[in-house]
């Protein structure tokens, strides 16, 4: 059953992968199915009126020829037996009938179609009919014959054998080969009336017919002529959902960047605007934060500065010694909070990052030093922010060689994202302590002291505002691994 269910999951995930991704395909052939939808059930609607007119008209012109069948037949049986042979040549000699007549001594045999439902409707009607006028003890014979099987007269003639005069122009359609229906009437002991025709106009086959060849060409053209005009109005609708999406990702916080244009659709103009007035108080919001974050640099400088004056006069060492040691562990915090501000600042604009090639220069930094960094694999550009990469894999290696002495960077690229592991060959971090790990200001350990704790939690920060993320684990082998995700959009 567990498989099953997977294999079933397996095919829905193919079939998904099928569908187009772009809002511009999605329309086109969803448009597509309901055309197609809509097309066949006008078509079968359209086929099922057709058929019951057609069949309508067989029954009612089948009847007809019927009739006139039955009165020719009446007609002979009238005649004396003297007189039947002079009107047969006068009919033969006239040419252009609606029937070839003529009397046989017997009832000849010949190959008739396979069994259809209009040559069942045609032959039952035409023997209803005769039966009705001449009675139903009467023996007939009714049958369907391909002309190349057709045989006449007594002695079984095929139809080319007869003069074109007797025949063709009754059973012949050039340069089509309809069925040729022949009623056999025995008037009389051992005389017998053949009677040959075709089935009149437009009815002279006995298939179904399909759906119109003018229909067909007409489904073909609305779909040619629609799907350009639907595929040029989709994309100039769009085509500001492509430019939102792009300044969404982007997202430029310069302050002299004008707005984006509000245009399209109704709805797409208010998700613009909305945009927009965001991406106003974000300037704002990044503009007041920069001004606190000066203030309160330069406001705490100077007390800290009279302070550490201030504490020269203490005359007592011990008591200035922990005074100051406070001291520079408040300067040390505000200088850590004004370090992660500008780490993670996200003035900066979305361009082509050469990722490879900044990953190649950090190893080479260290190269022909004890604590070594190896780069195995490559990638493709990506588009970021530039020097906001640089502080984020920056101080993902320099954290790797801080506690593990050594990297290892592996890079895995694919069209849908960027993934770069970073392994040190460290004692690793307690699993109890993963959790903390990004918090500002955790350092592991008391035996490493120097920094502010900050640098993971910037590189995840840097990671997030790229869409990506960054998870830290240990490595079975001993060590840590942190893998950094960026997506590709």
């Amino acid at each position: 059953m567990a498989r099953n269910n997977e294999g079933a999951l397996e095919t829905s995930r193919k079939v998904w992968r099928l569908v187009p991704s772009s809002l511009l395909g999605r329309i086109l052939l969803l448009t597509l199915l309901a055309m197609g939808v809509a097309q066949v059930a006008s078509s079968v609607i359209w086929v099922g009126t057709f058929r019951a007119q057609q069949v309508e008209g067989l029954v009612s012109t089948t009847r007809n020829l019927a009739s006139s069948a039955a009165a020719t037949t009446q007609f002979f049986k009238s005649l004396p037996l003297e007189y039947r042979h002079i009107v047969l040549d006068q009919l033969r000699d006239m040419g252009g009938s609606r029937f070839f007549v003529s009397l046989n001594d017997k009832h000849i045999d010949m190959r008739a179609l396979p069994d259809s439902e209009r040559k069942r409707l045609v032959t039952d009607e035409v023997v209803a009919v005769l039966k009705s006028r001449l009675g139903k003890s009467i023996n007939l014979h009714v049958e369907f014959v391909h002309p190349d099987d057709l045989r006449i007269l007594n002695t079984q003639l095929p139809l080319d054998a007869l003069p074109k005069s007797w025949a063709h122009y009754a059973l012949t359609l050039e340069p089509i080969k309809p069925p040729v229906l022949v009623t056999q009437v025995e008037i009389a002991t051992g005389e017998w009336l053949y009677l040959a025709s075709l089935l009149p106009a437009p009815y002279v086959s006995l298939d179904d017919e399909s759906i119109p060849g003018q229909q067909i060409v007409f489904i073909l053209v609305m779909i040619g002529v629609l799907f350009p005009v639907l595929a040029w109005l989709v994309r100039r609708q769009t085509r500001p959902l492509h430019k939102l999406a792009r300044a969404a990702r982007d997202l430029p916080l310069d302050e002299h960047r004008s707005p984006l244009r509000e245009q399209g659709s109704a709805e797409i103009v208010a998700v613009t605007r909305g945009f927009n007035t965001m991406h106003r108080r974000l300037q704002s919001y990044i503009s007041d934060r920069d001004q606190l974050f000066r203030a309160i640099s330069h406001d705490l400088k100077t007390p800290i500065t009279r302070l550490r004056l201030r504490a020269d006069l203490i005359d007592d060492a011990d008591i200035r010694e922990r005074f100051e040691s406070d001291l520079q562990e408040l300067e040390l915090l505000v200088k850590g909070a004004l370090q992660g501000m500008k780490d993670t600042d996200i003035h900066e604009n979305v361009e082509l990052v050469d990722i490879d090639g900044m990953l190649r220069r950090m190893a080479e930094a260290y190269e022909g030093e004890n604590p070594r960094v190896v780069v195995e694999g490559a990638c493709a550009a990506y588009r970021g922010k530039p020097l906001a990469l640089k502080r984020c894999l920056g101080n993902l290696v320099d954290n790797a060689i801080k506690y593990g002495e050594s990297a290892t960077i592996s890079v895995e690229d694919s069209p849908e994202q960027l993934t770069i592991h970073v392994r040190d060959y460290g004692p690793g971090i307690p699993d109890a302590e993963l959790g903390r790990i990004f918090e500002p200001y955790y350092r592991l350990g008391q035996e490493h002291r120097r920094g502010h704790g900050l640098g993971l939690g910037i590189a995840r920060n840097i990671a997030q505002s790229h869409g990506g993320d960054l998870e830290i684990a240990n490595w079975p082998g001993g060590g840590l691994n942190v893998t950094l995700t960026l997506p590709r959009h």
